[in-house]
């Protein structure tokens, strides 16, 4: 497994103040640095964190490749055909939400993710849906023409919070499963920590963990070098 790091709350904390600091770009070359195999942000439709202007700049200045998360929306898609990143995960977004709360219904968008992917790929971008790990959204993924799903691993955080996680875990292995069975690449992510990304190590072939939150929490105590180094070792 790779790590993939996702530097959203380092635009969090620089908007609270609405100034310049942190750097999200220093942030990523400091994670780049430090082993991330590529750099994740979530462009959102309100610009919450971060911003259009820092994506273009992660792209002109990084060396390892870029995954942009984005909503499904003719906006992002525009967006991410002129940025070109390496690939691009399909989210779903509400605007009142905190964070990401559950997977992509590709079920019941799929025609229109199907176009969206096919425009995209067109352009050499690899697609990643971000589902929840349930088998008939994993055949809805495969329909599309998606190369890679990424399964949302919150469920399992939370239930590992709880020390009942056997059976969220239990369903992200059979869903892995069955994606490579159908050809489909497996990534995970959302709310995996220090503590629970060991259990990660039970879910076959998985190929990148997607980390943002519990990285760039620890790195307030050991900074961020370290806090990269820590967790590619536990991966």
């Amino acid at each position: 497994m790779q790590l993939g790091v996702n530097i959203d709350h380092i635009a969090t904390l620089r908007n609270a103040r609405m100034g310049l600091e942190p750097s999200v770009l220093e942030g990523a070359l400091v994670a780049q640095k430090a082993g991330a195999c590529q750099i994740t942000t979530h462009l959102r439709e309100d610009r919450r964190h971060i911003r259009d202007e820092d994506v273009y700049l992660l792209k002109e200045k990084l060396s390892i490749p870029i995954n942009l998360e984005m909503a499904a929306t003719s906006e992002m898609e525009e967006i991410a055909k002129k940025l070109l990143p390496n690939s691009c995960c399909i989210v779903p977004e509400k605007r009142l939400e905190v964070t990401t709360e559950g997977g992509l219904d590709v079920i019941r968008f799929e025609e229109k993710i199907k176009r969206m992917n096919a425009n995209l790929q067109e352009k050499g971008i690899l697609i990643s849906l971000f589902i929840d790990a349930d088998l008939k959204q994993v055949e809805a993924a495969k329909r599309t023409g998606a190369e890679f799903v990424e399964f949302h691993t919150g469920f399992f955080a939370n239930a590992f919070q709880n020390g009942n996680y056997k059976k969220e875990l239990d369903k992200l292995k059979e869903a892995a499963k069955y994606a490579q069975s159908l050809g489909i690449k497996v990534n995970a992510g959302h709310g995996l920590n220090y503590e629970n990304v060991k259990l990660m190590h039970e879910i076959d072939g998985l190929i990148e963990l997607n980390i943002g939150h519990s990285i760039i929490s620890r790195a307030i105590f050991t900074g961020l070098y370290q806090a990269v180094k820590d967790m590619i070792d536990l991966i």
